[in-house]
């Protein structure tokens, strides 16, 4: 049976520790009142000794006040390291507040799984608190790209007053040209570059010795992929190696954590496979885009969440990259 603390103990400890935590959030109050709460649930979620994570709602991009994407954080005796930052400051300003209920220590570093709108548009509320931001080399792409521009403006329409003439993007510290691991406070963190993937530069980040690997959008738990610009053959490459029974807990873009790692890679991957299988054989015949996704059998990933908003496109961007691959042109 587990033993229960005497009242006078839990009265002392609280005591002791609302100071610690009051410091911490008071020294952070000044940058956090610029970032009020959006109306949403953040619920702070452990799982493993030292790694959280919050999860954003299954959805496309402008629904939850944009809280659609999971962000994560590593405490460790020498600081707290984030990963990935969410779609808005005042998501990112929330998450810093749900850190301070755990730790009073400063977060030292937010590592980027990959540079989009949903995971960096709160790295400023970071950069203000002191943070080092690490990136995949290929951030400096998307941040040079008329597409970051253009997405900043439309989200300050579709997603104000969270994303608004104040929010800014935040070029990484460190671009990452290679893969690399660095020891913060006890804690080892595994750097993994896979190129590009999802985007113009995907990394995960592995967590030891808790065996816990963020996957970024690499990976989709429960629901459908949005593919982007994504080189999908590259993609499902890097998703045959990270097939592994090893994990603890594998902490996706998207969704919840997946308690069976190796279930949440193979969905993934087989939808980014059928895609390929019928775009691809679409493209070999000649065959109209519109007459190959109708005659396509969606029936194994139809009732996941996002399908009916991202499917369609993501099946025009493949037929398209199929043209390419297999056209040569």
């Amino acid at each position: 049976m587990k033993s229960i603390l005497p009242l006078s103990r839990i009265v002392i400890a609280g005591l002791l520790l609302a100071p610690m935590f009051a410091n911490a959030a008071q020294d952070l109050q000044p940058l956090l009142v610029n970032y009020p709460p959006a109306p949403v649930e953040m619920e702070l979620k452990q799982v493993s000794e030292h790694v959280y994570y919050v999860q954003g709602a299954a959805g496309t991009a402008l629904d939850n006040e944009g809280f659609i994407s999971n962000a994560g954080f590593v405490v460790t005796r020498a600081g707290v390291v984030v990963i990935d930052a969410l779609g808005t400051p005042s998501l990112a300003a929330m998450l810093l507040r749900q850190i301070r209920t755990v730790t009073d220590q400063p977060v030292v570093k937010v590592i980027c799984t990959h540079y989009h709108a949903d995971h960096i548009y709160g790295l400023q509320v970071f950069k203000e608190a002191g943070a080092e931001i690490i990136a995949p080399a290929g951030a400096n792409e998307y941040l040079n790209s008329p597409a970051a521009s253009e997405r900043l403006e439309e989200r300050r329409f579709s997603l104000d007053p969270w994303v608004n003439e104040k929010t800014h993007l935040v070029a990484p510290d460190v671009g990452l040209k290679k893969s690399t691991r660095f020891e913060l406070g006890g804690m080892q963190f595994v750097l993994t570059l896979v190129g590009k993937a999802h985007s113009d530069g995907d990394l995960t980040v592995y967590v030891e010795p808790d065996r816990v690997l963020f996957s970024g959008d690499i990976i989709f738990e429960g629901r459908v992929a949005y593919l982007g610009d994504a080189n999908t053959k590259h993609w499902l490459d890097v998703l045959q190696q990270m097939e592994t029974s090893r994990l603890v807990a594998l902490i996706p873009g998207h969704g919840p954590a997946a308690s069976d790692p190796n279930q949440a890679i193979r969905v993934t991957r087989r939808y980014l496979a059928y895609i390929r299988k019928v775009m691809g054989e679409a493209v070999l015949e000649m065959d109209a885009f519109d007459e190959a996704y109708a005659q396509a059998d969606w029936s194994e990933f139809k009732d996941l969440p996002a399908f009916e908003a991202a499917n369609r496109r993501n099946a025009y961007q493949v037929y398209l990259s199929l043209e390419e691959e297999l056209l040569g042109q």
